[in-house]
């Protein structure tokens, strides 16, 4: 018995174990990752020149490819200057900021994954006078 507790525990201490099973580990957390954080969801803010919330400000989600740009999607922003898209189903975007006050750059946004929910961190800055 002894023998044979002293061979699992060579085999299960093996890197030809370790290192399969890390990766197993892995890749289930990721997927797990993946399934809750996929749903489309992309927040953000929309700010002037000034650093003050824009109200009502259209804001543009053009999907990109290799070739061409398409818009997919346009929502407008509420009093705080927040804005949100919840269908976003592309990993690679772009996102543009207009209203009576100018408008943004564009500014382009890379997903790990295809409907990654995220919270842009940086706000939309409009440009005076545009």
């Amino acid at each position: 018995m002894s023998n044979w507790n002293t061979t699992w525990r060579r085999i299960l201490l093996s890197r030809f174990f370790i290192v399969p099973a890390i990766l197993v580990v892995a890749i289930a957390g990721w997927n797990v990752y993946v399934g809750l954080h996929a749903h489309g969801l992309l927040r953000g803010r929309v700010l002037d020149a000034a650093g003050h919330p824009v109200a009502d400000a259209t804001v543009i989600l053009s999907v990109h490819d290799f070739v061409t740009q398409v818009e997919k999607a346009r929502t407008k922003t509420d009093p705080a200057g927040r804005f949100h898209f919840d269908d976003n189903d592309s990993h690679l975007i772009q996102l543009e900021a207009k209203s009576g006050a100018g408008s943004s750059p564009r500014v382009t946004i890379r997903l790990w994954f295809r409907g990654q929910d995220r919270t842009i961190a940086e706000p939309l800055r409009l440009a005076s006078g545009a």
